[in-house]
C-alpha cells in the first residue's frame, strides 16, 4: 500500500544516532557509544521512514555474512502510529533480508505480530538489574581483552553467533569507555565479557564462557571495573540454568523480557555457554 508523502531509504551514518535516541526515548537504555558500532556492523543496515521528508520511523536489518540477519530498532514515533507507517518499513526491512535466517528480540506487545510474519519463538531473554560491588578482589585469571589477539577473539566469538560479525566485534571491543576481559584455559580463550556505560548504569554484554565458574570470574572482573554502587544490567537466555543461578547469586532483579524469535531454521547456538546477550538490538 502506497502512503502519500511517505518514503523509505537507508539511513546515513549520522542518522543512526537518531535511531539510538528514539530507542532511549522508548526506555531501551542504549549504550553511550553504541551508534558507531551498530553502523559498522552493516552500513546499509538501518532504514528510515520519512513523511514529507520528516523522519518518523526506523528499523535495523543488519546482515551478517551470507546467511543471517537481525532485525531491531523497530520504532515509529508515537504521534505517527496507527497509520501503516510501521508496517511499510517492516516489510521493506524484511525484503532486504530476503533469503536469510532472521532473528529478533521481540517485546511482549509485538510478539503476536511477529508470529504473523513467520517468526517462531526460540526462548526468552530476560534483563536483570543489580548493583555493582567491589567487596572482593578482582579475579587474577581475568585479563584485559587487549592482551588477546583479535583473531583468537573472533574465532571464539564465532562459536556463539550464527554468522560472521568481525566488523561489529572489532568496534564493540575497542570503545574507549567500555571494559573488556577474557579468561584462558589450557592456553586457549575460554570466555570473554564486556561492560559498557549506558544512559542509565552499565550493561554487560556479551558474557560468554565455557563453564559457570569462568562466567562467575568474568562477571566479577566486569563488576569490579565500574564504580561501586552503579546499576548494572545483564540480559540472559532463560534456557541457561547456570545464567539464572548467576543473577540470583548476585541478587539481581528482573526488569523485562523479550522473545528471541527466528524466521527460518533457528541457529543451533551453545546457549549453555551464553551468560549474557550482546545486545537486544543487533543480536
Amino acid at each position: 500500500m502506497m502512503i502519500p508523502g511517505y518514503t523509505i531509504r537507508t539511513m546515513t551514518r549520522h542518522e543512526t544516532r537518531l535511531a539510538v535516541e528514539w530507542a532511549a526515548a522508548e526506555g531501551w537504555n542504549p549504550g553511550l557509544e553504541d551508534a558507531e558500532c551498530f553502523y559498522r556492523a552493516d552500513p546499509d543496515g538501518f532504514l528510515v521512514g520519512l513523511l514529507d521528508d520528516e523522519p518518523v520511523a526506523c528499523i535495523s536489518v543488519v546482515r551478517y555474512g551470507n546467511s543471517f540477519g537481525f532485525l531491531g530498532f523497530y520504532i515509529v514515533r508515537p504521534e505517527y502510529r496507527g497509520q501503516g507507517l510501521g508496517l511499510a518499513i517492516w516489510n521493506a526491512g524484511l525484503q532486504r533480508l530476503g533469503g536469510r535466517v532472521v532473528g529478533l528480540d521481540g517485546v511482549v506487545a509485538q510478539q503476536e505480530n511477529y508470529r504473523k510474519s513467520g517468526f517462531v519463538l526460540a526462548y526468552r531473554n530476560i534483563r536483570y538489574i543489580g548493583v555493582s560491588s567491589q567487596n572482593r578482589e578482582n579475579p587474577r585469571e581475568a585479563v584485559p581483552l587487549s592482551s588477546i589477539s583479535f583473531e583468537e577473539l573472533a574465532a571464539y566469538d564465532r562459536e556463539f553467533f550464527p554468522d560472521d560479525r568481525r566488523d561489529f566485534l572489532q568496534c564493540w571491543t575497542s570503545r574507549e569507555q567500555s571494559r573488556t576481559f577474557g579468561v584462558r584455559r589450557n592456553g586457549k580463550l575460554a570466555g570473554y565479557g564486556l561492560i559498557r556505560p549506558c544512559r542509565a548504569g552499565f550493561k554487560i554484554g556479551p558474557l560468554f564462557a565455557d563453564n559457570p565458574e569462568l562466567a562467575e570470574t568474568l562477571f566479577g572482573a566486569l563488576e569490579s571495573s565500574v564504580q561501586e554502587g552503579s546499576a548494572i544490567f545483564l540480559d540472559i537466555p532463560e534456557v541457561n540454568p547456570a545464567a539464572l543461578e548467576l543473577v540470583q547469586r548476585h541478587e539481581m532483579s528482573v526488569v523485562f523480557e523479550t522473545a528471541r524469535m527466528y524466521k527460518g531454521p533457528a541457529p543451533q547456538l551453545p546457549v549453555e555457554r551464553i551468560f549474557g546477550v550482546t545486545t537486544f538490538e543487533l543480536g
